[in-house]
């Protein structure tokens, strides 16, 4: 691991940034009811504790516990976390025990050929840090990498479907520095349970049949895809077992000998295969990238919201630049005293979030290439002076990036790329006090559609701008060799007096950012449970329309925003929030829009 030295579709590349934003309409994957309402029978397997998570959560309710807690996507995995934290590991032990088991049981949205995101707070010196396990460009890629041979950019699915979006994974590198950094746990015992559910198969879920359903087309593409997600030519259902020995070998590999067996030898070499062997469309990853990559750890990037400093991973990860952006300019208002039905406030934070995504757009990108005003985007001064275009009684006719304080030339294009993530989060906090907040991805719901090795690769290159340039000024985030593109994840840890409050994250493409932001604003400001601020209906404003949750109270404010001057489109918006807020003793919430459940003891 080094630190650096310093801190859908056809026409959306080709249009300017204002005009591309009917492609974020589409959401990354379709929502999903609590199992205990859609299909009992596909978690019949799990322990009574599980059982009752499930049961605390429909009822709307927060799970209750005093040492540790972990709440993630899918049961299984929870229960894996869950009993390595019960016999005494830590955050980052029972982080390894759940990934292992997600990308197994939720393939289409993270796993062993994907990247994460991960913020750690350490009880015992009280300091907070971050890993970049981000995927990074190949050495043999170029800005043109998604150009056609007239140099327009490709189209969305002709540029993610097969090799030529494959970076290099980063997760295996991550789960290893972390285990190495702060695990308790034998390396090799945290495999176990996801070896077992591999080899003995598990129920699939109504969630992963359904995805599955809605992408056969390009999940038959490849043989080796087609042949496990749709056997004999027919999709996976809801109910049916799947076993993988092709993962369970792969895990045994990396049980006995590390991450080392995924980044060279066999597992590698069917890695790059895969790629630069993908019909119609091959890559260009190679084992040298596999084997130079490395994971990288970060300051935390900080801002101050009310009485708390709500932190979480800097760039390439636009997330808490953003988030932080949102809650510092929303500092001056009284959001508490207007309420979660106030017009007024969902005003505020709609023109808050389009002003950060202004500055997302033109500044963010990896720092170890570009240069970014990260401590400019959040200094307080200057988000006040943002805060100041709020002070109107209608919506903000136009956005523009602001000039945040920096020591560089500011003369960058906005940036042109799109996130469809299928993504996943995990948040823990052990017996010792650490708490964990990692957003884990492989973009794309199922990637890049290949398979290897028994796990999906990632299409990740696509979060780069396809385009290199705008009217002569380079793009922040164009391709280049060995760059990490940009992110929305937001994985964060809310800190209260030098210790953790809440410990918050969510996939769901570049609406991570308000997800994660309004569920910070509903548990500091509105006062509600973990619970309660996970599964309150979403309101979403990145580009100028605003996004308001179908089927929810939000789209009763269709209207009165209208009225504000505000565009809306009333829409599905499937977050997958997972929390843990610290107080006296833990309590967890788990997004009723996915399959998850919070579980502690």
């Amino acid at each position: 691991m080094h630190r650096p030295l310093t801190a859908t579709f056809a026409l959306f590349l080709a249009l300017p940034v204002a005009a591309q934003q009917s492609t974020d309409a589409v959401a990354p994957e379709t929502a999903t009811e609590t199992p205990t309402a859609t299909a009992p029978d596909a978690f019949a397997d799990l322990g009574e504790p599980a059982k009752a998570a499930l049961a605390t959560k429909e009822s709307g309710k927060p799970t209750e516990a005093q040492d540790w807690m972990i709440a993630a996507a899918n049961p299984l995995a929870v229960e894996a976390g869950a009993k390595v934290l019960a016999e005494g590991g830590s955050a980052a032990d029972a982080m390894v025990a759940a990934q292992l088991v997600l990308g197994l049981v939720e393939p289409q949205s993270s796993g062993l050929g994907g990247g994460a995101f991960l913020v750690w707070y350490d009880a015992a010196t009280g300091e907070l840090t971050t890993l970049d396990g981000r995927e990074t460009a190949p050495l043999a890629a170029r800005p043109t990498l998604f150009l056609d041979d007239q140099g327009e950019p490709l189209k969305f699915y002709d540029a993610v479907v097969g090799g030529r979006s494959v970076g290099t994974p980063g997760t295996p590198k991550l789960m290893e520095t972390a285990h190495r950094m702060w695990g308790k746990s034998n390396w090799a015992g945290l495999f176990e349970r996801a070896i077992a559910l591999a080899e003995d198969g598990f129920t699939v879920s109504p969630r992963l049949a359904s995805l599955i359903a809605e992408d056969t087309e390009r999940l038959a593409r490849f043989p080796a895809t087609a042949e496990y997600f749709l056997p004999g030519g027919t999709a996976l259902a809801a109910g049916d077992t799947l076993k993988n020995p092709a993962y369970a070998q792969t895990l045994r590999a990396m049980a006995q000998n590390g991450a080392d067996a995924f980044y060279r030898g066999r597992i590698a070499e069917g890695i790059v295969d895969t790629v630069q062997g993908a019909e119609g469309n091959p890559g260009v990853l190679s084992s040298l990238d596999l084997a130079l990559y490395d994971v990288v750890e970060r300051p935390a990037v900080c801002a101050a919201y009310r009485a708390y400093e709500v932190c979480g991973m800097g760039p390439p990860s636009s997330g808490a630049l953003a988030v932080g952006q949102i809650l510092g300019t929303l500092e001056p208002f009284d959001l508490a005293a207007m309420g979660p039905d106030s017009p007024e406030a969902w005003r505020l934070i709609g023109d808050a979030s389009r002003l950060a995504f202004a500055d997302r757009g033109r500044y963010v990108a990896d720092t170890d290439f570009v240069p970014v005003p990260v401590e400019g985007m959040v200094d307080p001064a200057y988000l006040a002076t943002r805060a100041e275009l709020l002070k109107t009684d209608k919506a903000l006719e136009t956005v523009e990036p602001g000039t945040p304080e920096f020591d560089h030339a500011l003369m960058w294009a906005d940036d042109q790329s799109i996130e469809f993530p299928s993504t996943s989060h995990i948040s823990i906090v052990d017996a010792e006090g650490n708490a964990l907040s990692m957003t884990t991805t492989i973009e794309n719901g199922f990637g890049s559609r290949l398979m290897t090795g028994g796990f999906l690769l990632n299409n990740e290159l696509t979060d780069f701008s396809f385009a290199t340039h705008e009217d002569g000024r380079p793009i922040a985030n164009r391709v280049e060799p060995g760059k990490r593109p940009r992110s929305s994840m937001s994985p964060t840890i809310v800190m209260q007096e030098g210790k953790p409050a809440m410990v918050v994250g969510s996939p769901g493409g570049s609406r991570i950012i308000g997800y994660v932001a309004q569920a910070v604003i509903a548990h500091i400001d509105w006062g509600m449970d973990a619970q309660a601020a996970v599964a309150m209906p979403h309101f979403v404003n990145r580009f100028g329309t605003y996004d308001l949750e179908e089927g929810t109270t939000a789209a009763d404010l269709a209207q009165p925003l209208t009225d504000l001057g505000f565009e809306t489109s009333v829409t599905d918006l499937n977050s997958g929030l997972h929390a843990i807020i610290v107080g006296d003793g833990l309590t967890g919430g788990a997004d009723p829009r996915r399959e998850g459940i919070a579980l502690g003891e």
